[in-house]
């Protein structure tokens, strides 16, 4: 997949079924299903209706919770950043299994993804959950010999009582079993580690004047990351390096479900937990960002993160086994 596509004309291809549009009402009434999705917990599924669009392309409905456990409101009530890209996710799996003939076996991969906000149009989380109508167009169509669908990219616009507040887009590869094993075959499939026992107090963005130990590996405070409590720390250090560590390897919303390498959300949420680090605390909050993904990226040894702040854009890659794994940049207001 490559980034520099974002903004280009994006024609929907030719789908392998073909359903009539229909003028009937967006429905949030209740959840499309879970499998349709990749999610365990119906309590994690955003979306609710998912249908051909008059013009051309699709057009979806998202219902956001007003309190996520995982992704906790802002001081200005606005939901986290990520809901946007967690819709994403879940329109990535839904269209090309209902639309596309793309098999339930399949394996999706993640190339890209990007998203921008704007603050001042958003939703504000307040009773009940915010109704979210998206726009998705279809474009970069891949076939393998057969002519099954083996990628493709969306592009989404996310609206609010009909008030356009968010663009995101990005690109998947969808495998068969058979091929995924091949990809993986070499790779280290250990089990998830157990997590780091470590303070929750100490890191040296959080106490300046302290004296960080280059062998003891310690978590920052999770009101310094903005998160609702420990459990949902991505990030440790050992002396002044960041390492990807989730806290609880049985978080139910970014370990739903089982995978075999670190799944492309924590990734994210690693990499903004460790803008607010460098920031010390500065930046908690991103309005736009963009991810690449590489290669798949294991759960041991610990990748390192390297993210370098200026002013109010954060740069950041994934360093594992002497290879760049990810990279992208956070953006914030």
């Amino acid at each position: 997949m490559n980034a520099s596509v974002e903004g280009a004309p994006i024609v929907e291809g030719a789908p392998v079924a073909r359903a009539r549009p229909t003028a009937r009402p967006l429905s949030w009434s209740r959840t499309v299903a879970r499998e349709m999705v990749h999610r365990d917990s119906v309590a994690e599924v955003l979306l609710t209706d998912v249908r051909r669009a008059a013009g051309g392309g699709f057009e979806a409905a998202a219902s956001w919770p007003r309190s996520h456990p995982t992704f906790p409101r802002g001081g200005t009530g606005l939901h986290s950043p990520l809901m946007i890209v967690e819709t994403l996710r879940q329109l990535g799996i839904y269209v090309p299994l209902r639309y596309f003939g793309v098999a339930p076996s399949a394996r999706l991969i993640i190339t890209d993804l990007h998203f921008e906000t704007d603050p001042a149009a958003e939703p504000r989380a307040r009773s009940g959950a915010s109704r979210v109508s998206c726009r998705v167009r279809v474009g970069g169509l891949r076939h393998g010999p057969d002519g099954e669908v083996t990628g493709l990219r969306l592009d989404v616009s996310y609206r609010a009582d009909g008030v356009l507040f968010a663009r995101s887009g990005g690109g998947a590869r969808f495998l068969t079993p058979q091929q995924y094993d091949a990809v993986r075959a070499d790779a280290l499939r250990a089990e998830p580690p157990a997590p780091v026992t470590a303070s929750a107090a100490a890191l040296r963005t959080v106490r300046p004047d302290a004296t960080v130990r280059p062998d003891v590996t310690v978590r920052p405070d999770a009101r310094l990351l903005g998160v609702a409590g420990p459990h949902d720390t991505m990030v440790a250090a050992v002396g002044a390096t960041l390492l990807v560590e989730p806290a609880d390897m049985s978080h139910p919303y970014f370990f739903d479900h089982p995978t075999d390498h670190l799944p492309g959300m924590i990734v994210l949420e690693a990499a903004r937990q460790a803008a607010a680090v460098e920031s010390g605390g500065r930046l908690l909050r991103p309005t736009a960002g963009r991810l690449k993904t590489a290669r798949f990226i294991e759960y041991a040894p610990p990748a390192r993160v390297l993210c370098v702040p200026h002013h109010s854009t954060c740069v950041f890659r994934f360093l594992q086994g002497g290879e760049q794994k990810a990279f992208g940049v956070l953006r914030y207001q």
